[in-house]
């Protein structure tokens, strides 16, 4: 890796799974609070993406309790 390439890099985004994979009727998972689309498509997001997803999903969260 140049050092080009590592100044350009996004930082890594730390997913939110916290291995409670159950999702409702909505397709919400009920551990992490994202949809069944979201946790399909993490590995291909850009991470200003993949921070949004975190954001809507901590939102969600929220909203439950």
């Amino acid at each position: 890796m140049t050092s080009e390439t590592a100044f350009n890099a996004e930082p890594e985004v730390k997913s939110p799974c916290v291995s409670i994979c159950v999702l409702d009727d909505a397709q919400l998972c009920l551990g992490c609070g994202r949809t069944r689309n979201e946790i399909g498509c993490w590995s291909l997001a850009t991470a200003d993406e993949q921070r949004k997803i975190c954001a809507l999903a901590k939102q969600r969260l929220e909203a439950m309790v």
